[in-house]
C-alpha cells in the first residue's frame, strides 16, 4: 500500500498532536516496512524530533508551485487530496481531526479524532473557534471512510455531538513517546534534580495550567494535608495561572508548591521517574496521555472519575471525584504512606498499558487500512 499522512503536526508540533503523529508513523514504518509512506506538509522544520523523517524510507511532499507555496494552507486544506491521489496514494490518513476538503473518489481516507472538548465545554474556547473546529470536523467525518477515535469516550462524543454513525468509528488507542521507557541513570536523575531544584520527594502534576485541568482542586487537597510531600506542577501557563498563584499565596503554600513552565521535553521522563505519586485531576480529556506517561515511567497514578480516565489508567489507578478535594487529599495521604500499595499499582498498571505499545497500535491501524 501507498499510505499518505497529513504531516503538518508531525513537523511543526512538539507536544500532543505532534507526538501522536510521530508515534503513529514510526509504529507503522517499524512494524510494516513493506508499505510506502508519504508525508505531506506545507513546509519542513529542522528539529531533532523530525530529522529522522528526512530519510529514503519516507517520501516528503511539500507545495511545489509558487502559488501553492504562497498559499500553503489552501494547498493543505483543498488541494492535498488530489495531490496525494496523483502520487498514487491509496489511503490518506489525517492525523489531527482534519482531512482535505476535496478528494477524488478513488482515494480512501481515514481521520483520527482526539477529542470534542470544544463541543462539550465550549465556554473554554472563543465562539468563532468552536464554529471553525465544528465545521472542519463535520466535514472530515462526513468525508472519511473510517473515523478513528483515540478512546471510547471520544467515540461516544462523536455520536452524541456530530451524529457520526457508530459503524463508521473505530477505537484505536494512542501510546506515549518512547523516551518515557528509558530508565534514567542515577547521574541523569541527579542532573535533572539539580537543574530544576526539585525536592527529594514530591507529588507531580503535568499538563497545561488551564481551568479544565483543575489544578485548584489539587491545591486545595494539598493545603488540607500537613505532612504530604511538596507538589511539583509542570505545564504551560494560561490566564488561569493567576487564580493558581493567588491561592498559593493566600494559603501560604509557596514552600510546598513549585511550578515549572519550561521543563525540557528530554528532561520530562526523568521528572516523572523522580516523583512519588502522579496526580491528574482533570475534569475531561480525549484520552489522557500523561496518565500513560506516568505509568510507563513507574509512577502510581491518582486521577479523576468519569470521562476517559479509566481507559488510560486501568484498574490499578486510583480514581477520585475531581470536585472533591477531601477525597483527593485522603487518597494522596494513603498512597504516600503505603510503599507496598504504590509498588503493586505500578506493577499492575504496567501490564495494563502494554495495549498502548507501538506494535499493537500499528497492527490495529494496518487492519483498518487493509479493510478499506
Amino acid at each position: 500500500m501507498k499510505i499518505g499522512f497529513d504531516a503538518k503536526r508531525l513537523f511543526h508540533n512538539f507536544t500532543g498532536l505532534g507526538n501522536y503523529s510521530r508515534f503513529v508513523v514510526d509504529a507503522l514504518v517499524n512494524g510494516y516496512p513493506e508499505h510506502d509512506y508519504l508525508l505531506y506538509t506545507p513546509r519542513l522544520r529542522d528539529h531533532p524530533e523530525t530529522r529522522v523523517y528526512q530519510h529514503p524510507k519516507f517520501v516528503i511532499r511539500k507545495p511545489e508551485s509558487v502559488l501553492a507555496k504562497r498559499f500553503s494552507s489552501v494547498w493543505r486544506s483543498y488541494a492535498l487530496g488530489n495531490v496525494a491521489a496523483k502520487d498514487g496514494v491509496t489511503i490518506f490518513h489525517g492525523l489531527s481531526n482534519e482531512l482535505p476538503i476535496t478528494k477524488p473518489g478513488s482515494l480512501k481516507t481515514v481521520v483520527t479524532v482526539h477529542d470534542l472538548i470544544f463541543k462539550r465545554f465550549p465556554a473554554y474556547y472563543k465562539a468563532i473557534d468552536v464554529q471553525i473546529y465544528t465545521w472542519k470536523l463535520k466535514k472530515a467525518c462526513a468525508s472519511a471512510d473510517v473515523v478513528i477515535a483515540v478512546s471510547q469516550q471520544t467515540a461516544s462524543d462523536l455520536q452524541e455531538f456530530l451524529n457520526v454513525p457508530a459503524s463508521k468509528i473505530k477505537v484505536v488507542y494512542q501510546g506515549c513517546h518512547p523516551n518515557f521507557k528509558l530508565i534514567a541513570s542515577e547521574q541523569q536523575r541527579q542532573r535533572v534534580k539539580a537543574k530544576y531544584k526539585l525536592p527529594n520527594e514530591f507529588l507531580l502534576c503535568v499538563g497545561t495550567i488551564e481551568r479544565r485541568k483543575n489544578v485548584l482542586t489539587l491545591l486545595k487537597a494539598v493545603a488540607g494535608l500537613n505532612n504530604s510531600p511538596p507538589l511539583v506542577i509542570v505545564g504551560k501557563a494560561t490566564e488561569y495561572i493567576k487564580e493558581v498563584n493567588d491561592f498559593i499565596a493566600a494559603n501560604n503554600l509557596k514552600h510546598r508548591v513549585f511550578i515549572y513552565h519550561d521543563v525540557a521535553f528530554a528532561d520530562l521522563p526523568i521528572v516523572y521517574q523522580l516523583a512519588q505519586v502522579f496526580i491528574y485531576p482533570s475534569l475531561f480529556e480525549g484520552f489522557g496521555i500523561p496518565i500513560v506517561e506516568a505509568i510507563v515511567s513507574g509512577v502510581p497514578v491518582i486521577t479523576s472519575t468519569g470521562s476517559c480516565f479509566v481507559e488510560a489508567g486501568g484498574e490499578a489507578t486510583v480514581y477520585v471525584d475531581p470536585n472533591n478535594e477531601e477525597a483527593l487529599a485522603a487518597q494522596i495521604q494513603r498512597l504516600c504512606s503505603d510503599s507496598d500499595l504504590r509498588a503493586n499499582m505500578i506493577l499492575t498498571s504496567r501490564e495494563y498499558v502494554r495495549q498502548f505499545e507501538p506494535s499493537v497500535i500499528a497492527q490495529n491501524l494496518i487492519q483498518i487500512y487493509q479493510a478499506l
